[in-house]
């Protein structure tokens, strides 16, 4: 009697570890099962083998590019870079410093309207980023594809940076250059500094405007780009191309 039920325990938990097994594989994420398809595994799902690594390839650069042109459009609208907190433009460190003496004295509406301008550049500058992110996606190869797919999940915003960083800036810099005087930048800057001139004993405010534009312009595109690339690992079909819907939907 004793040994039947220890046949019994046994079949018992057994069966509970086919269940747990089976249940942890059918909780395999897409990302995970996409993984093993570029790492050449044999999976036994459907959908997985019936595609190529090649297809699953192409599905993740058109993730990442419909995903860079959400981010541009966001940043290059109206206040995209001026209401939001997590990217908008301060002023330069030297006039920052400098601000609570430039309050006391009368020119808060100045560095202000200073302050907004810089924002207006930078969203006027961002559209000429989406043709870099275009190319640098272009040329990936299957083997950064692979690299981007196994790595952490800014994998592929790293990859831009390596590539495109500075070409970004040098494509930007005479956008923001050209922006900053058509929005008024350039003449309330020469305005703050003529009127602060007039304030003695007080420290030099020089500041490089487009520099500090272009390298602010960019960290916001590279800030939103990696939430951009962490929600797609996550959820692919957030994005809608007839390829992506194969490669994912029944993952």
């Amino acid at each position: 009697m004793r040994r039947i039920t220890n046949y019994n325990t046994l079949a018992i938990g057994l069966c509970l570890l086919m269940l747990f097994a089976n249940l942890a594989h059918a909780e395999e994420s897409w990302w995970q099962k996409g993984l093993n398809t570029l790492k050449g595994i044999e999976v036994d799902q459907p959908a997985v083998t019936e595609l190529t690594a090649a297809e699953l390839s192409t599905a993740f650069k058109q993730a990442l590019q419909l995903g860079s042109e959400k981010v541009v459009a966001q940043l290059a609208r109206a206040d995209g870079f001026n209401s939001d907190p997590q990217v908008h433009i301060p002023l330069p460190a030297t006039i920052e410093k400098a601000r609570p003496l430039l309050d006391k004295v009368g020119m808060s509406a100045t560095v202000a309207e200073l302050e907004l301008k810089l924002n207006r550049a930078a969203e006027q500058a961002t559209p000429k980023a989406q043709a870099l992110f275009v190319q640098a996606i272009k040329d990936m190869s299957f083997e950064d594809v692979q690299a981007i797919y196994q790595g952490p999940e800014d994998s592929a915003t790293q990859y831009f940076k390596d590539k495109m960083q500075v070409s970004l800036a040098a494509e930007m810099q005479p956008i923001v250059s050209n922006s900053l005087a058509e929005v008024g930048a350039v003449k309330v800057y020469d305005q703050l500094i003529s009127d602060y001139k007039n304030i003695p004993f007080v420290p030099d405010l020089k500041a490089n405007l487009t520099e500090h534009v272009v390298n602010k312009g960019m960290d916001g595109l590279f800030y939103y780009l990696a939430k951009e690339e962490a929600a797609i690992r996550k959820d692919p079909l957030k994005q809608s191309t007839a390829l992506l819907k194969k490669v994912f939907a029944n993952q």
